[in-house]
């Protein structure tokens, strides 16, 4: 994946380059992102989790992105932060913080955190050993 660097961005995202899935993933942001508003970082570049805030093992955690006033959001939260901004809009942030919406987007976003595995573009250092 390209290093995408866009001074005026919206949002800045954090994946895993290792992981199948989030390199899919973020190719597929890339594509609707067509006036550039995400950066996007990879967590092996060097210093990328501090610069995040974050060490390693929280970067693996979860996807993490930071908006263009510096604040954080981690998994469903990043997701719908650095969705929006490609789309040139804070709708999905909006819909993200109704209540009952965030616990939903959030189970949703740990079942296919679990799944990676199985999901399109599986692969990488992410990929778990299934069960024997």
């Amino acid at each position: 994946m390209p290093d995408v660097r866009n001074r005026d961005a919206v949002a800045e995202l954090l994946y895993d380059r290792d992981c199948g899935f989030c390199v899919k993933s973020a190719n597929f942001l890339a594509r609707i992102d067509r006036r550039g508003r995400v950066n996007m970082t990879a967590l092996q570049e060097k210093g990328a989790p501090e610069r995040f805030g974050l060490t390693l093992d929280q970067a693996l955690e979860q996807v993490w992105a930071t908006d263009s006033h510096g604040t954080r959001y981690g998994g469903a939260g990043a997701v719908n932060l650095v969705f929006g901004a490609a789309l040139g809009t804070r709708i999905p942030l909006y819909i993200y913080k109704i209540p009952g919406i965030r616990w939903v987007q959030d189970a949703v976003y740990r079942w296919v955190a679990a799944n990676r595995y199985r999901l399109p573009g599986k692969g990488g250092t992410c990929a778990v050993e299934l069960p024997q």
